[in-house]
């Protein structure tokens, strides 16, 4: 909520930013140097970007200080995260944890389980092969040897989604899947000998290596594409290029199937433990029975903070879907919108919660209208403190902590997209600010090969970086 003494200072100054509520016809602003608005235009045209460059940068309190193209909405890339943060924090709270758990649906006698066992997944983000392990040797500190019926595995609380966004290159490990059983970010290990002689799948962590079935890697003599990928049931099916293995390596790939994955590497665990489980069944049908085991995430203050320090796509859609409660990414998405017109006052167009859809809008004085509001309430000003420390970008795209000028803000970056938006101080000064800088015209022209490592993408992504650092320099010095 925003308090009664938070609107009436805010009136003269909050509605000065483009597209707020009820503006009025004139506002005041603060002073801004002689040559202010030409040297910003000078930077932009000295950066030589194509496309858009658009931003929009406010007081603490709200006032406009300067815009340009502040209203034109484009895409927010991985600055969309900061908000999907906001609505997390809003709708689950940030002393919410994750929940993943074994239950057995009958009683364990002389250490067998009279009945089915359960593996039961929260939607957490977090989880990984060191949590799945300690489940199973919590499992078997219980006594538990194994079970009379099946083994089942339950993703459901979280609806399965094999990819965030279908134009991204199919071998994209940021590009996983979403379900309520989710395991090392949905992703697995390959490893390949000298011309494929050898490769393997697995999902290592810190202390075990669990070979994985359910991912499935073929070498293909060709040159290209890398990868291919087709679904079976319960299966991923990889073929990668000869020609690309050269002489040994290794790498992730994204997992389609994830509760197939997470169901295949508890079982191995397990058997560690000395307890037999069949293959398991993966499942829909909602479970019921007795907890015997449960793995408890983090904080939810503590997985956004990684979520936004990684930049970590799977986390951000993962605890979207948990606060919307909705069927879909793009259902979320609009949910995550409609919360954000309620509650800010903004028009946004979210496709999702990471900003991987490049077909998401959000203008950046809506998102610094965001970021300053946010800051009304005790929830909303966690996010601050979560945003990790960004540095300054020299002329050669070195980038460098700064001591004098502290920025807490989101990258986002997608080909031939690059932003920053969130908070600067320097010498006493502060600022709020949202810069997008994005070629939409020819992001589309991209096909899935260009995808990966477009031409000139990298050089247009550098120099918007340092236009980037040259404009926030030019705000608070």
């Amino acid at each position: 909520m925003i308090s009664r003494r938070f609107v009436l200072g805010g009136l003269a100054t909050l509605t000065a930013i483009p597209g707020c509520a009820g503006a009025p016809d004139v506002s005041p602003r603060p002073p801004i140097r002689p040559g202010t608005s030409g040297t910003a235009e000078a930077l932009v045209a000295r950066a030589g970007l194509s496309g858009d460059v658009a931003f929009a940068v406010a007081t603490t309190s709200g006032q406009l200080v300067e815009s340009r193209g502040g209203d034109t909405p484009l895409p927010p890339a991985s600055t969309a995260k900061a908000i999907t943060s906001l609505y997390a924090l809003d709708r689950l709270g940030p002393d919410y944890r994750f929940q993943t758990q074994i239950l057995a649906s009958g009683p364990v006698s002389g250490g067998i389980v009279q009945g089915d066992i359960w593996l039961v997944g929260g939607g957490d983000p977090s989880l990984d092969t060191d949590g799945l392990a300690e489940l199973a040797a919590a499992l078997a500190s219980r006594g538990v040897r194994g079970a009379t019926g099946r083994f089942y595995a339950y993703g459901g609380a979280l609806p399965l989604i094999s990819e965030i966004d279908g134009e991204q290159p199919v071998d994209a490990n940021y590009n996983a899947a979403i379900s309520g059983l989710n395991l090392n970010y949905n992703r697995v290990y390959f490893t390949w000998t000298a011309g494929g002689a050898a490769m393997a799948m697995d999902a290592r962590s810190g202390r075990v290596r669990p070979e994985v079935a359910m991912s499935r890697v073929r070498a293909v003599g060709r040159s290209s594409p890398v990868y291919t990928y087709s679904a079976g049931a319960g299966v991923d099916n990889w073929t990668v290029a000869t020609g690309a293995l050269g002489r040994g390596g290794n790498r992730w790939l994204p997992v389609r199937h994830p509760d197939d994955y997470a169901a295949e590497v508890f079982r191995w665990l397990a058997a560690r433990q000395g307890i037999t489980l069949s293959s398991p069944v993966v499942t829909r049908s909602v479970p019921s029975g007795t907890v015997l085991a449960t793995k408890v995430s983090g904080p939810l203050t503590e997985i956004l903070t990684d979520m936004l320090k990684y930049s970590n796509n799977m986390t951000a859609e993962a605890v979207g879907l948990s606060a919307s409660r909705q069927s879909s990414l793009v259902a979320s998405g609009a949910a995550m919108s409609a919360w954000a017109l309620a509650k800010y006052g903004v028009q946004m167009d979210l496709r999702d919660h990471s900003g991987l859809s490049g077909r998401s809008r959000i203008a950046p004085s809506q998102m610094v209208q965001v970021l300053v509001r946010a800051q009304s309430d005790a929830r909303g000003r966690l996010l601050r403190g979560l945003l990790k420390d960004e540095g300054l970008f020299d002329a050669n795209g070195r980038e460098t902590l700064s001591d004098s000028v502290k920025i807490k803000a989101k990258t986002g970056t997608l080909n031939f997209t690059s932003c920053l938006a969130g908070y600067v101080q320097s010498g006493g000064q502060e600022r709020v600010f949202s810069i997008i800088c994005a070629d939409v015209a020819r992001r589309a022209t991209l096909d899935s090969d260009e995808e990966a490592r477009p031409v000139g993408g990298a050089t247009w992504t550098r120099n918007a970086r340092i236009l980037q650092s040259r404009l926030i320099e030019h705000w608070v010095s």
